[in-house]
Parts: structure tokens; sequence; C-alpha cells
């Protein structure tokens, strides 16, 4: 049985230690691996080579390291505070390009900020600090509550096929796209789950799975080009996947390969769920085609995971890290203030809506 990742905080603030703590995600499944990490350039390194990854669990690691960052400014003045608070932050905001989380945690943290600026340093050291705790322990609630709403949507011994790694291992606690299946474990239900390996990075088979694994639920590791078959085979009654922005028209980017899961539900009548927390909505990005696609390395194609190099020297490699799910082949959005569905530039205004008098109900 694989060590249980519900076991360890994916990304947690040691204070006294001045570190950042997270679990090394390059290293599973093989090893469960605690780092500590102290330095900005170590905490931009993590979140550009994916030692932490997953849109929640960036935006709490930006919330954090930016904490950190203010924690070592030395300054009497707010300005002079202010202007190396705002460099830190413009450097943690240069690691990913996609992940809305990241700079919706990052603002976050400056409006914090600018909102104490009348404070001593001391004390608005104190006010981020509150605040990026707050952004941790949002997500928890964040993803509980997803995870209700789709453990809704679902039955014992439900088929389930999920793309890339959306579960704990992508947040702080229970993840998005496998929250369900987390929750339903805590209620005795038993699902058969089908996870995408995921190339290149294999984070379905590396992680997914893993956590799967871990937490006792039925897996099955399938290539990418089988979710055709396992649909086909009528093995899969429902698709969950997480996604790193939702743009205002209900186009979802996630990890690449998403669409083409999306188009294979549509074409064999299988729901196909979309899980986010609102702060994965960006509603100033009015459609798919809008959102900054990132492209990694042609190694990771090419080479990551191999003994030797697996195509000839000199060959050209396309590596987008995302791609973006057309809005009208989802089903419906999951988000923490309840599910969106068609026509989504209504409805993702009426979650927010619900979610600004949830708030002001408090």
């Amino acid at each position: 049985m694989a060590q249980n990742i519900l076991n360890y905080e994916t990304v947690a603030l040691d204070d006294e230690k001045s570190a950042l703590v997270i679990v090394d995600q390059t290293k599973l499944p093989g090893k469960v691996e605690i780092i500590s990490l102290t330095k900005q350039e170590d905490i931009h390194r993590a979140i550009y080579i994916l030692q932490v990854r997953g849109a929640p669990a960036i935006g709490v690691t930006a919330a954090f390291g930016l904490y950190l960052a203010a924690k070592e400014i030395r300054s009497d003045t707010y300005d002079s505070f202010y202007a190396q608070f705002k460099k830190a932050k413009d450097y943690l905001a240069s690691a990913r390009p996609t992940a809305v989380n990241l700079f919706w945690a990052l603002n976050r943290m400056d409006e914090a900020a600018q909102a104490n600026s009348a404070l001593p340093i001391p004390d608005l050291k104190k006010a981020l600090h509150r605040e990026a705790v707050k952004i941790r322990d949002e997500d928890i609630w964040a993803c509980r509550s997803i995870g209700e709403y789709g453990l809704g949507l679902i039955k014992d011994g439900c088929g389930i096929l999920t793309h890339c790694n959306a579960g704990q291992l992508a947040a702080v606690k229970y993840g998005t796209a496998l929250a369900p299946v987390h929750l339903g474990r805590e209620k005795g239900y038993n699902f058969k789950v089908f996870t995408d390996e995921t190339r290149p990075l294999l984070q379905g088979a590396r992680l997914s799975a893993f956590e799967m694994v871990a937490n006792g639920v039925d897996t099955t590791v399938i290539c990418d080009n089988m979710a055709s078959q396992v649909m086909k085979n009528g093995w899969v009654q429902i698709v969950f996947v997480g996604c790193d922005r939702v743009a205002a028209n209900g186009d979802v980017a996630n990890k690449i390969g998403t669409s083409g899961v999306a188009i294979l539900a549509k074409y064999y009548g299988v729901p196909f769920y979309v899980c986010a927390p609102t702060s994965t909505i960006d509603m100033s990005i009015a459609k798919g085609e809008d959102i900054v696609i990132e492209e990694r390395p042609a190694e990771e194609v090419t080479e990551m995971w191999y003994k030797e190099r697996m195509a000839p020297e000199g060959v050209k490699v396309y590596n987008p890290a995302f791609d973006f799910a057309d809005n009208e082949l989802i089903t419906g959005i999951i988000t923490e203030y309840g599910i969106a569905r068609p026509p989504y530039t209504e409805s993702l205004k009426q979650i927010f809506e619900t979610k600004k008098t949830a708030k002001n109900n408090l």
C-alpha cells in the first residue's frame, strides 16, 4: 500500500523557521519527500519545475512565499517596504503564466499590504501573515465544498475518469476533481477510477494514481489515447477534471489533453464536469482563445522518463502545457458555491453573486 498522501500537508508554512514546506511532487510516486524552502529563488523554481503544482496549491504557495519575502524586508517606511514587496510579488508572478490562482493569491496579498499601509511595519507583516493563512484555510473549505457538490452527482460503484491531477496533491486538502472521491471514501463509498497517464509529465500515472491507491480506491491507469475505448466500453459514468483558468464564457484551460477528453465524453454521452474554485474563474478573460498558454521545454517530451532519448536529434517539438475545452463540451462547472451550467455567461455571474451574498452574511 502506498503511503497515504492524505496524512501530509501538500503546502504548509513553518513560520518559526521562515520556510515554505511542500511535498516534492517531482519525486512521486517513488518517494514522499518533504522539503523546506527559505529562498525566494527556490520557491519560484519549485513552482516552475512543478515541485508544487495544481492551481489551488500554487495559489497557497504564492501567498506563503510572498509573506516570507515580506518578512525578510528591512525597512522603516511603508514606501520603501512596498517597493521591495512589489518586486518580490512580480518575481513570483513570473514563475508560470497560465494558472490564474498564482496571480489571484499574489493580488490578494498586495491588497492586504495596501489596506494596512498605515500600520507600523511589524504589524503590517502580521497582517500579511493572517491573509496568507486565510487563503490557505479558504482553499481547504472550498475544496471540501466542491467535493460535496461533486459527490451529489455520483453513486457508490460509479466509474470515474480523470485527467492530470486535481486531487490532494494539487491543493492543500482534498483537491478539486478528486475531492468527490476522497469524500466518498470517508462515507464508505467504492468507486472505479480511471486516470489518464497525462503525457508528457505523467501527472495522472504518477500523482492521481498514487493518491487514489493510497486511499484504497480501485484505480486503473490508462494511456491518454485509451480514453475513447474505456468510454466506449461503458466503464465510465462521469468525468471530473480540474482547471487552471475558466474564462467568462465557460471555456476552461486545463492540462494538455483535456479538450480531447471533453470531445470524447460529448460523443459518448458521458457527463463532463470541471471542478473549479471561484479563485480559478477569471471574468476578465472573455473566451478560451484569450488565455495565455504556457509552452514548456522540448526535453519533457523527448527525454524525460526515458533512459535514452526517444526522438531523433533535431526534430521539432510542440509542448503546450495546457489546452482549453470549449464551453459547449462542458456539462457543468462545480464551484464551492454551487454548480454552474450553460449558459455560463449567466451562471458564472450568478455564482459570484452567491459568493458575494455569502461573504456579506458572515
